[in-house]
């Protein structure tokens, strides 16, 4: 049975019910979150509310599927939240290490958000392989496979950007 706790972590409070593109809405709310989340405690926090939010997704997310006969809801964003937030995570830990605000950072961001939506929109490999898995755990899984792949993205781009680190 639904409820309007399980609805409101599936909308990511609401954010789910913006149309056109929900689920860019979705990951684009995701982000003053993760600011506020980094600036409280750091890459822990950030790290900490990920896996509640996936966690907490999976839940909802099962309620909301066990009364809809769509096996993906585009309303549903708590997946691209906890994809964001996962894609996020190398900024995070950059800023921590460095010592800069985060925001200071904001080629990370774009890159994260950027390549997030990239393999969020078109499941490669993995992705598409949890995404055809279905059921909530497919829902949040390819989401957060799509982070995954990001985060590598933005490392990347920071090695690129910055040079690799010397022994």
């Amino acid at each position: 049975m639904s409820g309007p706790a399980s609805r409101l972590v599936a909308s990511f409070f609401g954010a789910g019910y913006v149309r056109p593109a929900p689920g860019t809405w979705g990951s684009a709310a995701a982000l003053p979150v993760a600011w506020a989340l980094h600036v409280a405690g750091g890459p822990a926090a950030l790290a900490l509310a990920t896996a509640a939010a996936f966690a907490l997704g999976w839940w909802a997310t099962a309620r909301e599927l066990s009364r809809s006969d769509d096996p993906d809801p585009s309303w549903i964003v708590i997946d691209e939240v906890a994809g964001m937030w996962i894609a996020l995570l190398p900024v995070s830990a950059g800023a921590a290490h460095a010592g800069a605000a985060v925001t200071a950072l904001w080629p990370g961001w774009v890159t994260a958000f950027l390549a997030f939506r990239l393999f969020d929109i078109w499941k490669p490999g993995p992705v598409g392989w949890a995404d055809r898995r279905g059921g909530a755990l497919g829902v949040m899984l390819d989401d957060a496979i799509a982070g995954t792949f990001a985060a590598l993205a933005v490392v990347a781009g920071a090695a690129l950007a910055h040079g690799m680190p010397g022994p």
